[in-house]
């Protein structure tokens, strides 16, 4: 697995003491969890500002919901959303930020405000402008797996072998996109927790993870608070007593918990970051990991 990305102005991602934690900030009104809406620039620089305190190695900043059933926003509303937040986080702060779009002008926007890395839902495959945008910004980018688009993607998703077929197109997106002049040693493979996946798929995503790793590629994993976790974990409703709970009886305001479980399983498999809407939990956890895996590398050297 690669242990550092570069940055456009030379700064890197170094992964060699564990997964970083990526901050989420939606600069939207209607992303699926509530609590990571920051619809004024004074509020995301403020989410901003408290996840840098609690150990966020990236931003990733999103002007367009990609939830399930979500309807596209024009470009010009989306840059309006996210510009402002990323000039403001930059002014406050050199950490690297993210920008979660599909869209090229939007990201060249973003890019021109102080963005640093292109996290694309759809691989930059949605518009045909992304990808020499990418390969001449010489931005590192997070290609996505996702079936369909965000409005028709969990509409009855299917799979013969989700990890075999996940990771083959992730691998064929990663050749083309090096073929049409991105740098390889800066390309972030996703498997898309969430993005057209049905629960079966996204366990086995998190249990085969080392699979994505294998090729050499970091790995990005983005499962925080996902409606997938609201199908294992017990409802909070008493009297309630369901084997398979559906998203309404665990909300996204109570999959903490579940968020965790699922980052400490993508730390110990490979995970090179961990996009989430909890900072100080989640590094907290990173941390942890960190801990115990230190203590048995230590122990197996005194053994030796």
């Amino acid at each position: 697995m690669a242990q550092q990305i570069a940055l456009r102005d030379g700064r890197q991602l170094d992964f060699t003491s564990g997964p970083l934690v990526m901050g989420v900030i939606n600069a939207t009104p209607d992303s699926f969890y509530a609590n990571s809406r920051a619809e004024k620039t004074g509020q995301a620089v403020d989410f901003a500002r408290k996840m840098i305190a609690e150990g966020a190695s990236i931003l990733d900043i999103g002007g367009e919901s990609t939830r399930p059933g979500s309807d596209p926003v024009d470009p010009e509303v989306e840059k309006s959303r996210v510009v402002p937040v990323i000039s403001a986080i930059r002014d406050l702060s050199n950490i690297p930020i993210s920008i979660d779009t599909k869209k090229a002008t939007v990201a060249a926007a973003a890019l021109g405000a102080g963005a640093d890395i292109i996290n694309d839902v759809s691989a930059l495959r949605s518009d045909p402008e992304m990808l020499p945008l990418a390969a001449e910004a010489a931005a590192p980018v997070v290609l996505m797996h996702m079936l369909g688009d965000p409005k028709t993607m969990q509409d009855r998703p299917s799979y013969d072998d989700a990890v075999q077929e996940i990771l083959h197109f992730l691998i064929t997106r990663a050749n083309e996109v090096v073929r049409a002049g991105v740098d390889g040693s800066r390309i972030i493979l996703d498997p898309g927790i969430g993005f057209g996946k049905r629960l079966e798929d996204n366990l086995r995503l998190i249990a085969d993870l080392p699979a994505f790793a294998a090729p050499g590629y970091p790995v990005l994993v983005g499962a925080s608070r996902k409606s997938f976790i609201a199908h294992v974990v017990r409802p909070h409703t008493d009297g309630d007593h369901s084997d398979s709970p559906s998203a309404a009886e665990v909300p996204p305001e109570r999959r903490l918990a579940g968020s965790l479980a699922v980052h400490v399983v993508a730390a110990m498999k490979g995970a090179s970051i961990l996009r989430a809407h909890d900072v100080g939990e989640t590094s907290d956890a990173v941390r942890v990991v960190r801990a115990i895996a230190a203590a048995a590398r230590h122990r197996v050297k005194g053994e030796a």
